[in-house]
Order: C-alpha cells, then sequence, then structure tokens
C-alpha cells in the first residue's frame, strides 16, 4: 500500500480529481447548507427583535442600566440601593441599608447586606427586587421576609438579606 503513495501516477490522477469535485461539492451541498442556515439565523434575529421590542415596551426603564459606567468592582451597596429604590419610587425614608465587611471563604470573596424596605407595596418590592438583580448578576438575594402593615391592605414591610460575590 505504501508503494501507491510513491507511484506518480497517483498523484496526476488523485490533484485533478480533486480539483473537479471540490466545486462540486461545494455547489451540491454546502452552498445549499448555506443558504438554509443563513435563513434560520435570519429568522431567528426577527423573532429576538421582536422580543426586545416586547420587552423594553413592558419595562422601559431597563435601558437607563445599559450605559451605567459602574462596574463589578465598584459595586456599593449604598449606591446600588439607592439608584433602584428612586427607579421604583422609593422614598429614601423608607429604606435602611445594613452592609457587611467583605469576607473570604474558599478562595470566593463576598459582602453580605440587610436592606428594609418600609411601607411599600407589593410591586414597588417585586420591580425593586427584580430590577437590583437584573442589574449586578453577582449580587443574590439569600432571604426575604413580608410583615404586613397594620391598617393599609398593600403596605409591607420587606427584609431582604444580599450577597454580593466579587
Amino acid at each position: 500500500m505504501k508503494e501507491i503513495y510513491k507511484n506518480p501516477n497517483f498523484y496526476y490522477i488523485l490533484v485533478p480529481a480533486v480539483v473537479i469535485l471540490w466545486p462540486l461539492f461545494l455547489w451540491a451541498i454546502a452552498l445549499p447548507n448555506t443558504e438554509h442556515s443563513w435563513q434560520n439565523e435570519k429568522k431567528q434575529y426577527e423573532t429576538a427583535e421582536k422580543v426586545i421590542d416586547e420587552i423594553l415596551g413592558l419595562d422601559p426603564d431597563r435601558l437607563e442600566f445599559a450605559g451605567a459606567k459602574s462596574a463589578a468592582a465598584d459595586f456599593d451597596y449604598a449606591i446600588a440601593v439607592e439608584e433602584v429604590a428612586s427607579l421604583c419610587k422609593i422614598p429614601e425614608t423608607n429604606y435602611k441599608i445594613n452592609s457587611r465587611p467583605i469576607t473570604t471563604s474558599g478562595g470566593q470573596k463576598s459582602q453580605g447586606a440587610l436592606v428594609v424596605l418600609n411601607k411599600v407595596d407589593i410591586e414597588k418590592f417585586a420591580k425593586f427586587l427584580s430590577t437590583i438583580q437584573l442589574r449586578w448578576a453577582n449580587l443574590q438575594c439569600v432571604k426575604v421576609k413580608l410583615t404586613r402593615g397594620k391598617g393599609l391592605p398593600d403596605s409591607w414591610k420587606v427584609d431582604l438579606e444580599f450577597k454580593y460575590y466579587y
């Protein structure tokens, strides 16, 4: 079998055959597959564009965070809670932040905080929680405690325990 590779006639036949078959392969197989892939990508893009427009129609405030300059290393609970609370129309007098120092456990740095929201309705609380976790991907809500306010049907005190991973 090794002798066939040494025979120049093998290359005189193989090289022209490959040169002739390669364009046929491209025309018959690769080009239709490329066209099909292009059509699929185009459909996915159009679907995604509709979903994005729908999301922005339901929650246009998400665009405010798109150009935000603060990075993960600059995370501060006071700034984060203040930004999101003002976006959710929660007055400064209705929230309290108690952050803990940065700790390292298993090589992972983290910082915890307790955020207490007073006299908020369920809608504002849900918007606050979803927005703050959407804005900072490394922020996790570890614990939530809801306590109904006295006298009002939709007035709650919310205790949120957060943990931010650096």
